[in-house]
């Protein structure tokens, strides 16, 4: 059992970056397979990015693949996502999720527990 706050949103121009974090409790977070979704207005929720329980596998969607970067330390039970070079279209509220898969998994099903969201607004 997990409980998941994202922080970090804002606004920001186009080629600019933005640090979302993700603070976890719960005993058994390292166990969890972490992963960062995001939902635009009218699309569906979308993967962005997952982590492996002990940070060492890195699984990307390729809309955001060599901009954005995922880590996580147990020890202070804490997931972020670098986003850099950002540009409009990654506009969305995006989410901290938690996953007891074996293997990571990008499907919105797969994830367990799920943050409130935060916004993050591109500007051109």
């Amino acid at each position: 059992q997990v409980q998941l706050v994202e922080s970090g949103g804002g606004l920001v121009q186009a080629g600019g970056s933005l640090r979302l974090s993700c603070a976890a409790s719960g005993r058994t977070f390292n166990s969890y397979y972490m992963g960062w979704f995001r939902q635009a207005p009218g699309k569906e929720r979308e993967f962005v990015a997952a982590v492996s329980w002990g940070g060492g596998s890195t699984t990307y969607a390729d809309s955001v693949k060599g901009r954005f970067t995922i880590s996580r330390d147990n020890a202070k039970k804490l997931v972020d996502l670098q986003m850099n070079s950002l540009k409009p279209e990654d506009t969305a509220v995006y989410y901290c999720a938690a996953s007891l898969a074996a293997a990571v998994t990008t499907t919105v099903h797969s994830y367990e527990y799920w943050g409130q969201g935060t916004q993050v607004t591109v500007s051109s």
